[in-house]
């Protein structure tokens, strides 16, 4: 999926240019990269706003037109006001149709009202990772990855590499291992085995206290 946003080249810098631009109703922002020179952008807030309240926005593919052209980018960074509805700040990077590109694209979770360890052992799931970083061709970007919970038991957890991928994509995770993706936890499973060591130690306290009792200081005559 491809969005299209407009934008405008901005010639004035600095805080007070900025603060101007918000009062008039646009945001500032920056598209760099792509052995292109970093380029100072303004867009319109309510168009900018509007786009970045789609999921799909912030792992698509985006075409911003400036002027005449047109620039494939990916979104990087948003920067908000902490207080108003307001987007302060935008950061987007060019990216080539024919090279790789990394980005981070939501999960989403089928199927876990029918998973076994939902539906009979009464579990809850637990989202270890809500998106998952990939590396693909611009084309080959998908909006997001399905994670399908159905043949899911309970205890029972699904790893990156059990994920099924479009075709050109690649999963892209730091360090060793095979990172846990979601389980479902099944409550209560331990509170037994809890239960069970419990007489085990009023046993051992009971057995003591005859020990103690017979332990008496000798009276004095």
């Amino acid at each position: 999926m491809q969005f299209e946003i407009n934008a405008t080249k901005r010639e004035a810098q600095g805080s007070s240019a900025s603060r101007r631009l918000r009062r008039a109703g646009k945001v500032p922002g920056i598209l760099y990269g792509g052995g292109g020179a970093a380029q100072m952008i303004e867009l319109d807030h309510n168009e900018l706003f509007q786009a970045l309240r789609k999921e799909a926005f912030h792992s698509s593919i985006i075409n911003l037109v400036i002027g005449d052209a047109k620039e494939m980018c990916l979104l990087r960074d948003v920067q908000m006001h902490p207080v108003k509805r307001q987007i302060r700040h935008v950061d987007f990077q060019r990216i080539d149709a024919t090279h790789e590109i990394h980005q981070k694209v939501p999960l989403h979770f089928v199927n876990a009202e029918i998973a076994p360890g939902v539906k009979l052992d009464g579990g809850m799931v637990q989202h270890v990772m809500t998106e998952l970083d990939v590396k693909c061709l611009p084309k080959d970007l998908p909006e997001y990855i399905e994670v399908d919970l159905k043949d899911l038991k309970g205890g029972q957890s699904l790893h990156v590499s059990q994920l099924t991928l479009p075709a050109g994509v690649e999963a892209v995770h730091h360090g060793e291992g095979d990172p846990v993706v979601v389980t479902i936890v099944v409550r209560g499973a331990g509170a037994a085995s809890e239960e069970e060591a419990a007489p085990a130690e009023t046993q051992i306290i009971t057995e003591k206290k005859p020990a103690a009792a017979s332990e008496k200081k000798p009276e004095k005559k």
